[in-house]
């Protein structure tokens, strides 16, 4: 599947009106927040059709997983939006994981507990909150907000030190870029890493993050909370590295702008477990036997040139601070 599907679901009380982008979207928030009768009117849809009392507008089917014979279920839809509803253990394991690489559904998964299994985007964690669209009506809209829609930690100043998440070309790319500023860089070796670095001491050191934006979500629910706790953290989440390569447009290729201009629209699911696989690929293959030619282990020296990493660092908060 590829393409953002909106979805439109309602009955004489309720309404539902959001749209998904990726494969992976998660629902999360407090209770009685109108998750759990999204997925149940999802299912009673499914399973009664019209006379439900439910109307549900979508392109894509739409259907439920749950409970002890998930892979069985599972195994049945394809090109489908598949909801899962918070207590479903088997979202948590590596199983799980496994099986939906590779489907060509959109997941679309409530739960208030980090998924490290799971390559999810900062972008497509969710709440649900009431809208007064429907001010004076009986029924109630209910819409997705974005968690993590607005920009998170102290921006105002650089921090002395930057925290990157791998140990790849963009930590290579970014330690350069720190000693010419005189600032520590340091390669977290993973996201699942950047918690325990900031939290090594009592009070968390001021730092600018750097990581994958496209499968950073798993690791936001704890991040925030040092943020709110007042911890003196910045973060810069990009899609990826290679993301932020093709958006400086070095390469002036219409391909690669269309791709960034609507991902969704180029991004097939049952290929790319993770928008971040997909950035890589287009990368990589864009630069192939050229001056450009990429390399995600070792940093082709021609990104560091002057012209050039200006032109990318105009995209970070390194612009900013200049």
């Amino acid at each position: 599947m590829k393409g953002s599907q909106r979805v439109i679901i309602q009955n004489k009380r309720i309404r539902y009106d959001f749209t998904i982008h990726r494969n992976i979207t998660i629902i999360c928030g407090n209770s009685a927040t109108g998750k759990t009768k999204l997925i149940e009117m999802i299912q009673e849809y499914y399973d009664n059709g019209d006379s439900s009392g439910i109307a549900l507008e979508c392109p894509k089917t739409c259907v439920t997983l749950s409970g002890r014979n998930w892979q069985a279920e599972l195994a049945l839809y394809n090109d489908s939006l598949v909801f899962i509803d918070e207590g479903n253990a088997f979202v948590t394991s590596e199983a799980f994981s496994k099986a939906i690489q590779g489907t060509d559904n959109y997941y679309i998964i409530v739960n208030r507990e980090n998924l490290e299994n799971l390559p999810y985007s900062v972008k497509e964690i969710y709440g649900i909150r009431t809208s007064g669209k429907y001010g004076g009506l009986k029924q109630t809209y209910n819409e997705l907000f974005e968690i993590y829609g607005q920009p998170l930690g102290k921006n105002d100043t650089l921090p002395a030190t930057v925290l990157v998440e791998d140990s790849n070309a963009g930590y290579q790319f970014f330690s350069e870029v720190c000693n010419e500023q005189h600032l520590a860089c340091t390669s977290a070796g993973g996201k699942s890493n950047i918690f325990e670095c900031l939290t090594q001491s009592e009070a968390p050191a001021a730092a600018l993050i750097i990581a994958d934006g496209a499968a950073f979500g798993s690791q936001m629910g704890r991040i925030a909370k040092l943020i709110e706790n007042g911890a003196p953290i910045s973060l810069y989440l990009p899609e990826s590295f290679e993301w932020l390569l093709l958006a400086a447009d070095l390469l002036k290729d219409n391909e690669i702008r269309q791709a960034l201009a609507d991902p969704a629209e180029a991004i097939e699911s049952a290929d790319y477990f993770s928008w971040e696989r997909f950035f890589t690929k287009l990368l990589t293959d864009k630069t192939a036997g050229t001056i450009w030619q990429y390399n995600k282990k070792k940093l082709n020296p021609i990104y560091l040139h002057d012209r050039e990493r200006q032109t990318i660092l105009a995209l970070t908060p390194f612009a900013r601070h200049s």
